[in-house]
């Protein structure tokens, strides 16, 4: 019991987990408050010994008011510790080599100057702050200034936030890779810099919403402006308001889908000597603006309208019969509510001086409207897509009547045509520079040997061949009697046009052998005028076979390769666009000098 009573005598009150930890590592608060004064102490002391060296009336010595010489000896002593201690440092060195050596840099300096830097009032104390001079108080979180001075917590937030505000890009503009991809899928590899009006005219597409007028910028700029904004999808009423201009007589918009009704009527109406019009994805083209531009008498002689579905067959037909005589292009795309048979019969009853037509992915147009374009004498341009299917022996019929006058043919969809077609090709054909008969599975490679054999026309300067080939999964190779173009087809064109051939497209025609391409492209053989090449889809092609492409095309700028699995590392010269290939993600290596 004595010990218990003496236990409890011992007890003076509730012991924390931090008071415990102190007594049992022998901390006392008592000390920790006597090192506290002499740090600051010791902070005045150097205080007093950097005013010293920086006053310029003292020569060198700073006397503290009431300061004894034992004082004296003890804080010049402790003022020699630490500029030894200085002087050791690598900073110290680091700073003494960047010295210019002059007179006036001797060590003594360089050593009170780092210890002007290191002496910072502490916590608690007294300062004032380097950029306003406010009184504050020092804390552990106050910052330094520019020149070694402590901030105050409104200077400091200041410089936080200065200091968070991106840097500006000092390597300048850079084109993107999004950017470089779009341009490859285009066509175009950059040569240096833009031109200058190039240049321009994106600066200007870039600021389009900041721009009230374009002034007298030429017809030809414009037009570039409206195909970078039609690109963009940026065209807007806002827009077009700066392309209507009074003094033009052509119009080129090709993406018109933000454009409403009254907006069609306005470009009819501030542009009264329109002669040209192409309008593309015109979904909101109803009625209401072709009555308009009947009542506005215009001379219009080239009309291109695409995705127009709003207009009816009443209204197409009283367009032809008011502005068919002066037509002379016509160009209508993507239409599947209207112009069906009988309004294309009504078009080739009026439109009797069109030179060039095309009709592409018109739903409703069938045999009848292929039977009345043989009526057309006057065309010289010929472009067919139909949806519907329509009768071979009227097919032929039609292009028997027009191929004589023609100089460019372009047949698309026609499934079902066969040798018979190409064969009055042949005959009847003097004058093409372009032909296209894509997607076809029915004319043989034999066919297309003789359309190029022996053949009165010129070379032809565009071709495109893409999709003829037997499209028999369960025969792969193809049948014995190649279906659609294969090698000797494609040795008999290249015979005939490959010397004045600029676009030539052979995509897909998968029955094309390696060793027809080898004999091609063989060494010493050139084909000078080569500029766009398609072989997509043709497995056989390989880097040995595009290596010899570019041997043999000195001007090719677009070679389209996709799907050809074989092409791995193919030695890209400078200034040609490379597009597909089994790597076409990957860094292209380039061969030449731009």
């Amino acid at each position: 019991m004595a010990e218990r009573r003496q236990t409890r005598n011992q007890i003076r009150g509730p012991h924390s987990a931090l008071t415990d930890f102190l007594a049992s590592n022998n901390i006392s608060a008592a000390q920790i408050h006597q090192n506290h004064q002499r740090r600051l102490r010791e902070s005045e002391l150097q205080s007093s010994v950097e005013r010293q060296g920086n006053s310029p009336d003292d020569g060198g010595e700073y006397e503290p008011v009431g300061e004894s010489a034992e004082d004296r000896k003890k804080r010049k002593r402790k003022e020699a510790v630490a500029l030894a201690k200085i002087k050791q440092s690598k900073e110290f060195a680091r700073r003494k080599s960047r010295r210019t050596g002059g007179p006036s840099d001797s060590d003594d300096e360089i050593a009170r100057e780092m210890m002007h830097e290191r002496s910072q009032p502490l916590p608690g104390q007294l300062e004032n702050c380097e950029t306003c001079g406010k009184r504050f108080t020092v804390t552990p979180y106050s910052k330094a200034g520019p020149q070694g001075g402590l901030l105050c917590a409104k200077c400091s937030k200041a410089l936080t936030d200065d200091e968070k505000k991106p840097k500006a890009n000092r390597r300048g503009a850079r084109s993107g890779r999004r950017q470089n991809q779009s341009n490859l899928l285009d066509g175009l590899t950059q040569q240096g810099a833009l031109s200058l009006a190039e240049m321009c005219t994106k600066k200007v597409a870039d600021n389009i919403n900041d721009i009230e007028e374009f002034g007298d910028l030429p017809s030809q700029l414009l037009h570039r402006l409206s195909q970078i904004l039609c690109k963009r999808r940026v065209l807007t009423p806002k827009t077009l308001n700066l392309f209507l201009r009074p003094d033009f007589d052509s119009i080129d918009i090709y993406d018109a889908a933000r454009l409403e009704t009254h907006d069609f009527e306005k470009i009819f109406a501030l542009m009264p000597n329109l002669s040209n019009v192409n309008i593309r994805f015109a979904g909101q083209l109803k009625n209401k603006v072709i009555e308009y531009m009947l009542g506005r008498d215009l001379k219009v002689k080239r009309l291109q309208l695409d995705a127009a579905n709003l207009v009816s067959d009443s209204y197409w037909q009283q367009l032809f019969q008011k502005l068919g005589p002066q037509l002379e292009v016509l160009k209508l795309s993507n239409l599947d509510f209207s112009l069906d048979d009988e309004t294309i019969e009504v078009m080739c009853r009026y439109c009797t001086t069109l030179q060039r037509l095309k009709l592409r992915q018109c739903w409703k147009a069938g045999n009848r409207s292929l039977q009345a374009i043989s009526d057309l004498t006057s065309l010289e341009h010929l472009s067919l897509n139909y949806v519907q299917e329509v009768e071979t022996e009227i097919l032929l019929g039609t292009i028997s009547k027009t191929s004589p006058r023609l100089r460019t043919l372009s047949l698309e969809g026609f499934f079902n045509a066969d040798d018979r077609l190409l064969e009055i090709i042949h005959d009847n054909c003097r004058a093409l520079t372009k032909l296209r008969f894509s997607d076809n599975a029915v004319c043989t490679d034999r066919g297309f040997v003789n359309l190029f054999t022996g053949w009165a026309n010129p070379p032809l300067e565009i071709l495109d061949l893409s999709s003829t080939r037997d499209v028999d999964n369960t025969n792969p190779d193809g049948p014995k009697d190649a279906t659609g173009l294969a090698s000797q087809g494609l040795l008999a064109l290249m015979n005939h046009s490959g010397s004045k051939l600029q676009k030539l497209n052979i995509a897909s025609c998968r029955h094309v052998s390696h060793l027809a391409f080898e004999e091609i492209f063989s060494a010493g053989t050139t084909y000078p005028n080569l500029k766009e090449l398609d072989v997509s889809f043709h497995t056989v092609v390989d880097d040995y076979v595009v290596g010899r492409i570019f041997q043999c095309c000195p001007k090719l700028q677009k070679l389209v390769a996709f799907a050809c699995f074989n092409l791995r590392d193919a030695q890209v010269p400078a200034g040609v666009a490379l597009i597909g290939g089994l790597n076409a993600q990957d860094p292209i290596v380039l061969q030449g000098d731009y």
